[in-house]
């Protein structure tokens, strides 16, 4: 088929009435006549040379051909859509997707997102959150901001900010703990990097207790089981600034330990666009002032 010679009116005629199985309810949608529709797709039906619908007395069913054709036509609509939408003021909006854990996301980057799409407004900024385990190439990523030591294989790693880590717990379990080596009482939850916790202890010059606290993928969901009592956190205070100054959260001891940090990561392979390089820039800006 010609591509200069869709039938773009009859297409769309096909596809309302696909999801509706019904032409009136498809011209409503269309803004146009039933018989305009009916005429549309019986034109679609003979270019093919195949019907599509079988006409019934309460409406309609896809044939087989139909069927077929309902995801192609859809998809397509659905592509142009979206890129129609990418257009303001007549310029183009540059699409960019970023992969952030969790904790950051939630902690600090979220309340700082309209100072970017201000300054940013041709940036079509998409964020997908995860536990820190992400794969650049897999995901369609463009950057993924993650919680580390910069150091992943075939990744550039620019580093953001450091996240040192200490205990957080509820302010009842916060009256009890009189030292560090009162933790030995309580419930101390857990990361996957296991070696957290006797870190901690080390800094704080206390025997680091038998760990048998649950395990956690994700702070957020750590700390909100510190926070409702289950145990003590070993989490960066700075990414629960707002639950510490509300009294939800307290940081029982001053002592904070570094094991990593966030870095703002992308593959090596991966060349920078306008869009990158613009939220890089901010990104660096704002978190290294």
């Amino acid at each position: 088929m010609d591509r200069a010679q869709l039938p773009l009116n009859a297409l769309r005629a096909f596809e309302a009435a696909a999801r509706h199985l019904n032409f009136t309810r498809a011209a409503i949608e269309l803004h146009v006549s039933q018989g305009a529709v009916s005429h549309q797709v019986a034109a679609l039906e003979e270019r093919l040379g195949t019907p599509l619908f079988r006409r019934l007395p309460r409406g309609l069913a896809l044939t087989d051909e139909g069927h077929a054709l309902v995801p192609a036509v859809a998809d397509a609509f659905d592509r142009i859509g979206a890129t129609l939408d990418l257009y303001a003021d007549g310029r183009l909006r540059e699409v960019l997707n970023v992969g952030v854990v969790g904790t950051f996301a939630a902690g600090w980057l979220l309340r700082r997102l309209d100072a970017f799409n201000r300054d940013h407004p041709r940036v079509d900024l998409r964020l997908m959150t995860n536990n820190n385990r992400v794969d650049l190439a897999g995901e369609g990523l463009d950057f993924a901001i993650r919680f580390g030591n910069g150091a992943w294989h075939g990744v550039h790693a620019d580093p953001i900010l450091q996240a040192p880590l200490s205990p957080l717990c509820s302010p009842a379990i916060a009256e009890r703990l009189t030292d560090p080596a009162a933790l030995a009482r309580e419930t101390l939850l857990r990361s996957y990097r296991a070696d957290e916790w006797p870190l901690w202890f080390e800094a704080a010059g206390a025997p680091c207790p038998s760990l048998r606290g649950p395990v956690f993928d994700t702070s957020l969901a750590m700390v909100a089981a510190a926070q409702a009592g289950h145990g003590v956190a070993l989490a960066p205070p700075a990414m629960f600034a707002d639950d510490l100054i509300g009294g939800r959260l307290i940081q029982p001891f001053p002592t904070e330990i570094v094991t990593g940090g966030y870095w703002l990561t992308r593959l090596m392979s991966r060349r920078d666009t306008p869009a990158m390089a613009a939220f890089r820039g901010w990104l660096k800006a704002v978190a290294q002032p």
